[in-house]
């Protein structure tokens, strides 16, 4: 890559330090480029960018707000290391956290001599990650820092929602102790992001690939040497190849990419649908952004109704193959 990079979202011109060209040449950073952001939904969506590019957005939004913190930036190139393939679709298998299998790699080579030959410290950058404390890219305020910032408004371009040109929004965001802060018409603009990525989460579009291909991981570990953390170190193509090779998973990964259309998924537990299996959503992300510098509670209270109501949609459902 580049030794400079303008992220297409932001349109934020980048030049890369030495050790973010480093590390870039690595491979727990090098795979996220074959693992899909919006998981096991990029086979019923147009949501087909990747764990790097986002990586790089968020890069992109602490060059521009703090560019020159060296650890903050490590930080959010690495964050998303820990990644299963499909991002969050395996979360949870065999106590997978891609969180804790993101702060190993760190410490492991070759990130960790990479951040070693260019004097960052790892505990440093780890601090950022796990927001302790809170960073403007973790907290643990339920408030929106700019890792999420990224993820909502990447996902509302690519789903083509998005109606506010991202530079034009960055104008009017800034940081207030590391949480994302912006005016009342910029915050709408975040809510309906927030919210229809919630949505999104909780269609059919999510939850009937979802729940299909965690089944056939499962199945997979089950049939196969595969260990949970050699699952969890696959790439996307990777993953379909050994659901393809191995027999008890071929024919369901087959219909789950060609065939999606065959899934039904109803809301709720259905103790009368003996078709199927239940699956349930680990969590809604719904982080608000300040307003002003306030709560959002305090300071569009609407807005803040709009959240909150997120809380009432489901997170279990019954899916079956038609």
């Amino acid at each position: 890559m580049s030794p400079t990079f303008t992220d297409p979202l932001w349109r934020i011109p980048v030049r890369l330090r030495p050790v973010e060209v480093a590390l870039l040449r690595t491979a727990p950073l090098r795979r996220l480029h074959f693992v899909a952001h919006g998981g096991a939904s990029t086979l019923s969506t147009l949501q087909s960018y990747t764990r790097l590019e986002h990586s790089l957005g968020v890069l992109a939004l602490v060059a521009h707000f703090r560019p020159d913190d060296a650890p903050l930036r490590v930080a959010a190139l690495v964050h998303d290391i820990g990644h299963l393939p499909l991002s969050h679709t395996f979360e949870g298998i065999e106590g997978l956290d891609h969180h804790a299998i993101g702060l190993r790699l760190l410490r492991a080579d070759p990130v960790r001599s990479v951040l070693a030959s260019h004097g960052v410290c790892a505990d440093v950058v780890a601090a950022a990650l796990a927001g302790e404390p809170p960073s403007p890219l973790s907290n643990r305020t339920g408030l929106l820092h700019l890792d999420h910032l990224d993820s909502y408004v990447r996902s509302g371009r690519a789903a083509g929602r998005l109606k506010t040109d991202p530079a034009v929004m960055l104008c009017r965001i800034d940081l207030r102790a590391s949480v994302v802060s912006t005016d009342r018409e910029t915050a709408a603009t975040l809510v309906d992001l927030i919210t229809a990525e919630a949505r999104l989460h909780t269609s059919w579009d999510n939850v009937g690939p979802t729940s299909v291909v965690r089944r056939l991981a499962r199945q997979l570990l089950d049939a196969t040497p595969l260990t949970p953390d050699e699952l969890a170190r696959l790439t996307d193509p990777q993953l379909w190849s050994a659901l393809d090779a191995c027999a008890s998973t071929r024919a369901e990964s087959a219909m789950v990419r060609y065939e999606p259309h065959r899934l039904e998924v109803r809301a709720g537990h259905a103790p009368d649908e003996q078709r199927g299996w239940d699956f349930s959503l680990r969590k809604i992300y719904r982080s608000a952004p300040l307003v002003a510098g306030q709560r959002i509670e305090a300071a569009a209270p609407e807005l803040a109704a709009e959240l909150a109501a997120l809380g009432a949609l489901p997170t279990t459902f019954r899916v079956w193959w038609s």
